[in-house]
């Protein structure tokens, strides 16, 4: 099985200052300037996670100079929630492309879901020999009713959408393989208590909101020493899921060119490079400074970067690792 990213395409919120926001979205300043971010991208309370990823394909495709006619399948990776419940954003975004003839997929893993794309991509080409094109993309739109960016996690989230497209047997940012496992123990860490089949939305009822990184604190009975092990972890288990897909192509962790991870904090992104073994300067950590986290859109907001800066030459490795609610961990190795 063989394909390759050809283009890419994006549609971002506006770009702000985080220490022009901070004061107005939370009173502990000081926690979220120390996470080391310079900017953030928001989008107009109008502008949905659907208008982003349609807008991003589109681009994506244009860049390609591929008509959406031409598309064989849309992957969307979603982040947070969608515009609306009982409605699928993937065949929606589909339609807004005119991709008519293309099958529609949606991954809803959380951050973790820009990688697991790709390897649902890998799988789809697989199981149909017919598909020649197909177009991924990650998105993210907070859904602020619900939850508050600035004072909910330890990443700072952005509004964001980003668009590849992928062509059978292109030899550009070839998929060479992936790794995913999951721990479902966690798996009501982040969850929204209402609004699901359990306890529906009911007429007069305050505004629920999501669970945060601070109900994780109570899960582990406040002990920081058990909080301290699960943050180690995450990281653990992103380094060893890097290990695994290198061991899967027969290549080691020193061959890897590039290491892609989520655009989290300083702190996180610092400790996960040493336990890959790649220096921090050959990840995306200045992206997430420069931009935030677009959730399941950060690895290809980074790829679309590494194409565009012609930084990478033909051979390089490209290893996009990351770890999301549910509790997920996943790799993918790309070859530029």
């Amino acid at each position: 099985m063989d394909y390759g990213l050809v283009a890419f395409g994006t549609a971002l919120g506006e770009r702000v200052a985080v220490k022009d926001i901070v004061v107005d979205r939370t009173e502990d300043v000081e926690r979220v300037l120390g996470y080391g971010y310079d900017y953030l991208h928001l989008a107009p309370h109008d502008v949905g996670v659907t208008d982003l990823a349609a807008e991003a394909a589109a681009n994506a495709l244009a860049a390609a100079g591929i008509a959406p006619s031409e598309v064989d399948l849309v992957v969307l990776a979603l982040t947070d929630l969608a515009e609306y419940l009982y409605w699928d954003a993937a065949a929606a975004v589909q339609a807004r492309l005119g991709a008519r003839h293309a099958e529609a997929v949606l991954v809803d893993q959380g951050c973790v879901g820009g990688v697991t794309a790709l390897d649902t991509l890998a799988g789809r080409f697989a199981t149909r020999p017919e598909h020649r094109v197909a177009v991924v993309i990650g998105a993210n739109r907070t859904a602020d009713a619900y939850w508050n960016r600035l004072d909910t996690h330890s990443l700072l989230f952005s509004d964001g959408a980003v668009a590849a497209v992928a062509v059978r047997g292109a030899d550009t940012f070839r998929w060479r393989a992936s790794h995913a496992e999951s721990d479902g123990r966690y798996a009501d860490f982040f969850r929204m208590d209402v609004g699901g089949a359990a306890a529906p939305f009911s007429q007069g009822a305050a505004t629920p909101r999501a669970r945060d990184a601070w109900d994780v604190m109570e899960h582990f009975g406040y002990d920081s020493a058990k909080v301290n092990d699960f943050a180690d972890e995450i990281d653990n288990r992103t380094a060893r899921s890097v290990h695994r897909v290198c061991k899967r192509l027969g290549r080691l962790e020193e061959d890897l060119a590039w290491l892609f991870l989520l655009n989290d904090n300083t702190r996180v992104l610092t400790a996960q490079a040493d336990l890959v073994g790649v220096p921090l300067s050959r990840t995306n950590h200045r992206l997430a400074v420069e931009h935030g986290h677009f959730g399941a859109a950060d690895h290809l907001f980074a790829l679309s970067w590494l194409h565009d800066s012609g930084e990478a030459r033909s051979g390089d490795l490209v290893c996009l690792a990351a770890n999301g609610r549910g509790m997920h961990w996943a790799s993918t190795i790309l070859e530029r």
